[in-house]
């Protein structure tokens, strides 16, 4: 049996000082966007904030639901906007901060599956990577690609 390996490099910052300007503008937007979350169920709140390629800014939060299936993630809530608000427009970074009873989390939150596929399709349809940031308290990773996220994916060149 032939193995393969699969190496994905993650940066990681002590601070957000570590990160630019514009990366810590958007840090401190996904973390705004995390406080206006709907999560009476959970009170896990995560915000998003995406930045797009004709300078536009989209934030989304997690919405819950009694019924657990129809809520949704802030990750998803952001790039569904962003591409109903800016159809031609590429994602560039996105954000993903999240906060629980205690405040904003130690360490970073990643998304969930269902997530991971839907930046990665974002990805695809953009034909560009795009940044991920996932913020906690103590220190946040940055990961280049929604590819890094999801290897071996699914993808329109499976259907």
């Amino acid at each position: 049996m032939e193995k393969k390996n699969i190496n994905i490099e993650i940066g990681k910052t002590s601070e957000i000082g570590e990160l630019g300007k514009t990366e810590q503008s958007l840090v401190e937007r996904a973390q705004q966007a995390a406080q206006r979350a709907y999560a009476p169920y959970s009170n896990f709140k995560v915000g998003a904030c995406l930045l797009l390629s004709n300078g536009e800014t989209v934030e989304g939060n997690n919405q819950e639901n009694a019924s657990y299936p129809c809520g949704c993630c802030a990750e998803r809530t952001a790039l569904h906007y962003a591409s109903s608000r800016f159809p031609e427009a590429k994602v560039l970074t996105l954000v993903i901060s999240a906060y629980n009873q205690d405040g904003l989390l130690q360490e970073p939150i990643t998304p969930c599956g269902m997530c991971r596929q839907a930046i990665l399709e974002a990805e695809m349809r953009g034909g560009q990577p795009i940044k991920i940031i996932l913020n906690g308290e103590k220190h946040s990773f940055i990961i280049n690609s929604a590819a890094d996220l999801l290897p071996l994916s699914f993808d329109n060149s499976k259907l």
